[in-house]
C-alpha cells in the first residue's frame, strides 16, 4: 500500500468524527468465543480443526450496499471473479485454485445447485444480502459431510430468523452510481429495495420477504460506443416455522429467486467478443421442508427440498434449459459425554435436466462422522462417505482432521491438520450436451493436505496461518479440438492438477474503537492449466467506532497479476494487478431503529481488468437506509 493511500484512508476517517452526533465513545466489545459448524455441532472455535471463516450479521450490516460475492470476495483463499463487473456478470468461484465445480452452496443447512449449469453449481447472483444473517466458509475439502463438490470450499449461508415479537418490520433503500472509470457524468443507476415482515405467534413463526435490484449504466463489454447492459432481480421468500413442543420443530420454506440481464457475446461469424444485444434469464423455484426431534443427547433432523430452474439465453448461440433437483438429508446427531460428538446421515440427490432429451443422475451416500474432544487438548474430527453415483458406481472419500489447544495467556494456541479425498461427478450439461458434452468422461477426485496454527490472544488478537496442497485427478477441462472450425468438448486433464498455497488472518483490536483485521493468500500453480487465478492476494479492513451510533471503516484489496485467455487468438496473456479502496459510514439514529449510510468504492477510480474485453466499475457512491419497526 503506497503512501498517498495510507494519507487519503487516513484523513478519510479523520474527516468522520465531526459527523458523529455522540462524543461519548464506547469501547469495542471484546470478540467473543466464536463457534463454528464445521463439523454440524456448535463447537467452540478452538476445538475446530478446520480453517472457518465468519461472516457475521454486525459485518453484512456494515456492507450493507454490496452484493453476497462482493463480501465474500474479501475473504483468505477467495477469487470470485466477476464481482467487480457488470451487475449480470458470471462469477467464478477460485477457492485453493478450484473452480465453481468444487465449491458447495448450502442455504439454511440444504444444498442448492443448478443441474442445467456446466459446473452444477449455484449462482450467488440470485440471492439478496437483506435475507442472510450470517454466512461461513469452510475451506478445504468437505466431501465427507456435505458430498459431491464439497471439494475447496463450502459457503454455508444462514437466512435471518423470525423476531420474538408478534410482528416486526424492516425496510431498507439503497441507491447509487454504477460506472466505469473513464465516466466523468455519474447517474444515480443502481436501486435495491427491500421489505422484511416477520415475528412469533405462541408455537408459530414466520418471516416473509420481498426484494428487487436493478441496476443500469454500464456495458459488459469494455470500449467506446457501447450500449449498457441492465441487470434486475427479484426475490421473493417465505419461511414458517411450528413448534410442537420442546423436543419437535418443523420448518417449512419456499423462495422464487429471478433475474434477468443484457450481456454481450460472440456473434456470428467471426466469434470475437464484441457489445451484443443478447439476453439471459434465470428463474429458481425452492420449496422445502425440515422437521426435527430432539431427545436426550442427540437429534434426529430431516432435511428435503425441491428445486425448479429455468434458464435461458437470447443470442447467435440461443439456449433454454428446464431442469430439477431433489435433496433429501436425513441424519443422526448423539453427544457423548460432552466428548464425543457423532453424526449418521444419509443424503439422496436427483439431478434431471432437458437438453435434446430429458437427462438425469443421481446420489445416495451413507455417511459417518466423529468429533472427539479430550480433557488434554487434543481433538480429532474423522468421518467417511460412500458416494453411490448412478453413472459411476461407489467411490469413498474420507476425512482425518486432528489439532492441539493449549492455553496462551488468556487466551489460547492451537495446531491443526488434516487430509481428505473429494469425489466430483461432471455435471449433466459436460456429460449430455449435444454441442460439448462427452459421455466418456471420468470422475474428478481431489486430494487436499493441509496444516497450520492459530493464536488467540486475551481475545483482542488472532493470528493463523496454514498451508495447503491439492492434488486433482481426471480434471474436466472445456478443450478446443479445432480452433478454426471453433470445435470444443469437455474432456479429462492427460495429467494430475497440482496446487499449492498459504493463507494468513489476522484480527485485532489497535486501540480503543479501532478494530483492524487483514489477510494474504498465495496460491501457486505447481502443474495444470488455470486462468485468472492470482498468486497473491491481500484484503485489510480498518474499522473505527466514533460513537455508540456512529462507524465507519476504510477496505483494502489488492489481486495480484494472473493469465487470462483471449479468445480471439486463443492465447494465454497476463493482466496486470491492481488495488482497490473502499470506504463506508453508518449512523443510526436515537432510537435505533432508523439507519442511514454512505459507500464509496474504488475511491481512486483504478482501471483495471478481471476478464479480458469485459468492463470493470470505477468510483461510484451509494447512499441507504435501514428502517426497523
Amino acid at each position: 500500500m503506497n503512501k498517498k493511500y495510507v494519507t487519503f484512508c487516513a484523513g478519510l476517517l479523520l474527516s468522520t468524527t465531526l459527523l458523529a452526533q455522540e462524543k461519548d465513545s464506547i469501547a469495542l466489545q471484546e470478540l467473543e468465543e466464536v463457534v463454528v459448524s464445521d463439523s454440524r455441532f456448535q463447537l467452540k472455535r478452538e476445538n475446530s480443526g478446520k480453517t472457518v471463516v465468519k461472516i457475521t450479521a454486525e459485518e453484512l450490516e456494515r456492507n450493507q450496499g454490496r452484493t453476497v460475492a462482493e463480501i465474500i470476495n474479501s475473504k483468505s483463499g477467495i477469487e470470485i471473479n466477476g464481482s467487480r463487473s457488470v451487475a449480470g456478470q458470471n462469477l467464478g468461484y477460485f477457492i485453493r485454485g478450484g473452480n465453481n465445480r468444487q465449491v458447495l452452496v448450502l442455504i439454511d443447512g440444504i444444498q442448492v445447485n443448478d443441474p442445467s449449469q456446466i459446473a452444477n453449481d449455484f449462482d450467488l447472483r440470485l440471492l439478496d444480502l437483506n435475507t442472510i444473517e450470517s454466512v461461513e466458509i469452510i475451506k478445504g475439502a468437505a466431501s465427507t459431510l456435505y458430498g459431491n463438490s464439497a471439494a475447496t470450499a463450502v459457503i454455508s449461508i444462514s437466512t435471518k430468523k423470525a423476531s420474538k415479537d408478534k410482528i416486526a418490520l424492516s425496510v431498507s433503500s439503497v441507491m447509487g452510481t454504477n460506472a466505469s472509470q473513464n465516466e466523468d457524468n455519474k447517474t444515480i443507476s443502481n436501486f435495491n429495495n427491500a421489505v422484511n415482515l416477520n415475528g412469533t405467534l405462541s408455537k408459530f413463526s414466520y418471516a416473509i420477504g420481498f426484494a428487487n435490484q436493478f441496476t443500469d449504466g454500464l456495458s459488459a463489454a469494455s470500449g467506446t460506443n457501447t450500449e449498457e447492459d441492465p441487470f434486475s432481480r427479484i426475490n421473493t421468500n417465505v419461511k414458517l416455522g411450528y413448534a410442537f413442543s420442546e423436543n419437535f420443530n418443523i420448518k417449512i420454506f419456499g423462495s422464487l429467486d429471478k433475474y434477468n440481464t443484457a450481456i454481450d457475446g460472440f456473434p456470428a461469424p467471426l466469434f470475437q467478443f464484441a457489445d451484443t444485444n443478447d439476453e439471459s434469464f434465470s428463474e429458481q423455484l425452492r420449496f422445502g421442508v425440515s422437521p426435527e426431534l430432539k431427545y436426550k443427547n442427540g437429534s434426529i433432523t430431516l432435511n428435503a427440498s425441491i428445486s425448479s430452474i429455468d434458464r435461458e439465453t437470447i443470442s447467435d448461440f440461443p439456449s433454454q434449459f428446464e431442469s430439477k433437483g431433489y435433496i433429501v438429508d436425513a441424519f443422526n446427531k448423539y453427544v457423548f459425554d460432552e466428548k464425543l460428538y457423532t453424526i449418521v446421515g444419509f443424503n439422496y440427490q436427483k439431478n434431471e435436466t432437458l437438453f435434446a432429451e430429458e437427462v438425469t443422475y443421481t446420489n445416495s451416500d451413507p455417511y459417518v462422522n466423529v468429533v472427539y474432544l479430550s480433557d488434554f487438548g487434543f481433538n480429532l474430527n474423522a468421518g467417511t462417505r460412500l458416494n453411490n453415483h448412478s453413472e459411476y458406481g461407489s467411490q469413498l472419500t474420507y476425512n482425518f482432521n486432528p489439532s492441539y489447544t493449549f492455553e496462551l495467556g488468556k487466551g489460547y494456541g492451537k495446531f491443526l491438520g488434516s487430509y481428505s479425498t473429494s469425489f466430483i461427478a461432471p455435471s449433466l450439461f459436460q456429460l449430455f450436451d449435444g454441442t460439448f458434452g462427452n459421455k466418456d468422461l471420468k470422475p474428478e477426485e481431489n486430494r487436499t493436505l493441509e496444516s497450520g496454527f492459530e493464536w488467540n490472544l486475551d481475545k483482542k488478537l488472532r493470528f493463523s496461518g496454514l498451508y495447503f496442497n491439492r492434488n486433482e485427478e481426471n480434471t474436466v477441462l472445456f478443450t478446443t479440438i479445432d480452433p478454426v472450425n471453433f470445435v470444443s468438448q469437455y474432456r479429462n486433464a492427460e495429467s494430475d492438477a497440482k496446487v499449492q498455497g498459504a493463507e494468513f488472518e489476522l484480527t485485532s483490536e489497535l486501540f480503543k474503537d479501532f478494530n483492524f483485521s487483514a489477510n494474504y493468500t498465495f496460491t501457486e500453480l505447481k502443474e495444470g492449466n488455470r486462468v485468472r487465478l492470482p498468486k497473491h492476494r491481500v484484503n485489510a479492513t480498518l474499522n473505527y467506532t466514533l460513537s455508540a451510533k456512529t462507524n465507519a471503516s476504510v477496505n483494502y484489496q489488492y489481486v495480484g497479476s494472473r493469465e487470462d485467455t483471449d479468445f480471439s487468438t486463443f492465447q494465454n496473456i497476463d493482466l496486470n494487478a491492481y488495488s482497490l479502496v473502499d470506504f463506508y459510514l453508518g449512523h443510526r439514529f436515537k432510537n435505533n431503529k432508523l439507519k442511514v449510510f454512505f459507500n464509496i468504492t474504488n475511491i481512486f477510480n483504478t482501471d483495471y481488468e478481471e476478464i479480458i474485453g469485459y468492463t470493470t466499475r470505477g468510483r461510484n457512491y451509494s447512499l441507504g437506509m435501514n428502517l426497523t419497526l
